[in-house]
Order: C-alpha cells, then structure tokens, then sequence
C-alpha cells in the first residue's frame, strides 16, 4: 500500500461524491463522520472554526476501504484502519506537514495510528484516561419502573435552560463550555433537538438530545439529568422516548456513547435494549 493511496481534500461535497457510500454502510461506525459531514454540508466549511476542514479516502469511490475526517484544529478521527492503513496515513499526512493534536478511534485503530504517528513524526502518544462504547439500538424495551410524568420537545422558551443544563453536563464529563451564550452556536449542542421529562406538574426532570437524522441513523447525545434527581429513572424515560421517536421518523439506526467505567448507565442503556459496538480512545500527541 503506498501513501498516496489516500487521496485528500477540504472540501465536504467531493468527500461525500466519493466516499458517503462508504460511510453510510456503516452508520453506526461511521456516526461522527455523518454528523460532522452533515453539518459542514449544511452549515458551510466555518462551522467548525476558520481553519478548513480536512477529508480523506482510501482506494477509488467503487472500493472505498476507509475514510477519516478532520475538524478546524481537531483530532483526527478515522473510520477502523488496519495497521498498514494506519501507517500509510501517518506517511501521507506527516509527509504534507500537517501537525495534529491526536487522534480518536475505535481502541484498536487510535493505538495503530498514534504508534504510526510516533514512529514517522516523533510525537509522543498518550492515551487519555477516558474510554467511550458505542450502543447501537436493537429492540427497544421500555423502562421498568416507568416514571410518572411525560416527554416534551424543547422549544425556543428552553434555551436557557438548555443551555444552563449543557453547560452542567459538560462540567460533569470534564468538557469545555463557552463562558458566555454568545458562544453557544459553535458548540456540539447547538443543532442538537432536545427532549424533557417532565413530572406531571410540567417540571423539567431530565433531558437527552438527539442529531438530525443522516443516512437513516440518529445519535441520542447528551443525556443529563441534575444530580439531586438521579435515580428515579428520568433519564431511562427521556432516553427511551427520544430513540422511540427516531424510529418512528424512520430512522433504522440509533446510537450512543458511554462511559464504560460508568456501570449505572452503561447498566440502563443496555436495559433500554442498546447493544455495545465497538470502544472508541483518544490519544493526544505531544
């Protein structure tokens, strides 16, 4: 396999021309890769900051074997690479001078580009503490017990509270959050749709929101409910009924991610009737 097998580009429609198929085969897999092209496509090449975008594919549009994206300044995020893949995509980016900050991937191709990455930069890899498992949806099961109370779309009156629990959730998983609301556009939240479980005196309890629909899959991202109203299964509620609600748009694939080291979400996900994929690591290069 030499280098130059990869072919690359910044721009998100001939990207998509060459390699969507690919990447809807797999929605699951490929669940960041849809949404990020999503909103580049829709949004335009700023979303993500003024720096552009970077794409990249493996073989011709008929036999596309993998693909990665690259968000302004962000990691590079590749779709499962063998290690020869791996190691051809070091060569080419490093030999482009492209610096990255890391990169994040199913566990065994994140160890297989950070080794590549070390061995042809001369960075140093290091493994970031934090895992993430992907959930795919099988066949949904309702929660048990089921809270009294209902869901309800989030609308514009919402926002600041929306933005108020956003910025709650991210301080609990060590995310940074815009200080102010001006900065809310360019956060991952910003195009998310947002669900409420309310007691039934119309008291917002939880939340979960979900992305657009993209090639049939939805991904439910974030879920949060405040600390002092864990467990009374709100959050099993809001997350059933947002998954119900994709299904019944017709979305065949949903998704999530979790802590794994989580065992009180990783344990109502899989109660919710998800199914563990594949883990994801980041590895930042120093």
């Amino acid at each position: 396999m030499r280098p130059d097998d990869w072919h690359l580009t910044d721009d998100v429609d001939a990207f998509l021309v060459r390699a969507g198929g690919f990447l809807r085969s797999r929605p699951d897999l490929h669940t960041m890769a849809l949404t990020v092209t999503e909103a580049l496509r829709a949004q335009g090449p700023g979303t993500y900051g003024a720096e552009a975008p970077l794409f990249g594919h493996l073989g011709e549009p008929s036999e596309v074997r993998a693909a990665f994206h690259r968000r302004a300044r962000g990691l590079l995020s590749p779709t499962v690479l063998t290690p020869e893949q791996a190691d051809a995509l070091a060569v080419r980016l490093a030999g482009l001078g492209h610096v990255l900050p890391g990169v994040s991937a199913e566990q065994h191709t994140a160890a297989a580009f950070a080794e590549a990455w070390r061995r042809h930069t001369g960075a140093t890899p290091a493994l970031r503490a934090q895992r993430v498992r992907l959930y795919r949806l099988g066949t949904p099961i309702p929660p048990d017990p089921h809270p009294r109370g209902r869901a309800r779309a989030a609308g514009e009156r919402d926002h600041e509270h929306l933005v108020r629990w956003c910025r709650a959730f991210t301080a609990d998983v060590g995310e940074d959050f815009p200080a102010d609301d001006a900065g809310w556009s360019g956060t991952r939240f910003a195009a998310k749709r947002f669900t409420f479980w309310e007691t039934p005196d119309g008291t917002p309890v939880s939340m979960a929101g979900a992305t657009a629909m993209v090639a049939g899959h939805v991904r439910v991202d974030p879920v949060y409910t405040p600390a002092h109203l864990r467990g009374r299964g709100y959050a099993g509620a809001v997350t059933a009924e947002v998954g119900r609600s994709a299904r019944a748009a017709g979305a065949h694939t949903v998704v999530l991610f979790a802590d794994p080291a989580n065992p009180t979400s990783t344990a109502l996900y899989q109660r919710l009737g998800y199914d563990p994929v594949a883990e994801f690591t980041v590895y930042d290069f120093t």
